[in-house]
């Protein structure tokens, strides 16, 4: 049994979910465990309560209480697996989400309602849990590097050694990668090419694990008064438009906060389909905005899909740009619609200065 412990977050360990953070230190502690241990104020940083899923910086400490010794290295490689054990469908189901790899990373084309990762209230089946399906020979396990909501679909980028990990987090960190979502809103935004600064706050109040959290939209003017608010900045574009009922958008989030995209479009008054969470889940739009569904036909999920994402390969420096498909949902709206995919520049913001 350890003692008390005090351990400072280095420089290439910010930005991360403190619950991943803590296994990567110490093998011994499982999801429960890390759970109980906040939930009763025994880990903490910088002096503070935490949840499992807050993102911790550079720089903070944390406070670890005394914990049990872990098993020896050849003792847990002997008798426990690399992760948790996958069903056959599910090997199946996120083999066949794979959209592109090579020997350094693995590209997802998420399914919408799969999260990201585990914690709380979110089960067991999610991408981080999944990823011994996705070895390929390899000895580890692939790493997330970023996260997409549960609901959201699309590009989703998986480091297979810990050196290029932590390459491609530092430059989701410096923005030198470029996200395009596609999006389904109520109404026609009105310039149909704009950018959002709205900051975002937390809402008061937490569901299970985080995932209840509502972000609530702070006026650019109002951010450095307003405290925990962050400054949050969107571009968006029309590609195409339903009259004045629906318009299909491209987004680009310059900064990555939670829920960005979706508290953002809302606070337009065009909030995207299938958004109970911001647009109102009993609204059915009927034309010039507002309301988070469209009725008839059209699917009740969210409309919302990292469409592509562009980044330099850590490796062989090359850019790379990968493309994900719709979801099923989705491809059923725009044919619906008649918005068709090939029908429009892959990056509508490309020639805008």
């Amino acid at each position: 049994m350890s003692g008390v412990q005090t351990i400072r977050v280095g420089g290439d360990e910010g930005e991360q979910r403190l619950d991943r953070w803590l296994r990567k230190k110490f093998p011994q502690l499982g999801q429960i465990a890390i759970e109980k241990l906040c939930r009763t104020g025994q880990i903490r940083v910088d002096g503070g309560r935490v949840k499992p899923a807050t993102r911790i910086e550079t720089g903070q400490e944390v406070r670890i209480p005394p914990l049990p010794d872990a098993a020896p290295v050849a003792a847990r490689a002997k008798d426990r697996p690399l992760g948790p054990r996958v069903s056959e469908s599910d090997q199946q189901m996120i083999q066949g989400a794979v959209l592109w790899k090579d020997e350094h990373i693995i590209a997802l084309n998420k399914p919408p309602g799969l999260p990201s990762q585990g914690g709380s209230g979110q089960g067991e089946r999610h991408v981080d849990g999944l990823t011994t399906a996705l070895m390929f020979g390899y000895k580890d396990r692939p790493k997330l590097v970023h996260r997409l909501d549960k609901d959201t679909s699309g590009v989703l980028l998986l480091a297979r050694t810990d050196r290029v990990a932590r390459a491609l987090s530092e430059a989701f960190r410096a923005r030198t990668t470029r996200k395009i979502y596609w999006a389904a809103v109520a109404g026609v935004p009105n310039p149909r090419m704009g950018t959002v600064r709205f900051g975002l706050v937390k809402a008061p109040g937490h569901g299970r694990g985080g995932e209840g959290e509502k972000m609530i939209a702070v006026h650019p003017r109002d951010i450095d008064k307003t405290e925990g608010a962050k400054r949050a900045t969107t571009d968006y574009a029309v590609l195409d438009a339903l009259g004045t009922r629906a318009s299909w958008c491209a987004l680009v989030p310059i900064t990555g906060r939670t829920h960005q995209l979706r508290a953002h479009m809302a606070e337009l008054g065009h909030p995207i389909v299938g958004d109970g969470k911001y647009g109102g889940s009993g609204q059915e739009n009927l034309g010039d905005g507002w309301g988070a569904q469209l009725g008839g036909e059209i699917s009740r999920k969210l409309h919302l899909h990292a469409r592509s994402l562009s980044f330099d390969h850590p490796i062989t420096k090359k850019r790379i740009t990968l493309t994900a498909p719709l979801p099923d949902h989705m491809a059923r709206t725009w044919k619906t619609l008649g918005w068709h995919e090939n029908d429009v520049p892959d990056d509508p913001f490309a020639d805008v200065e």
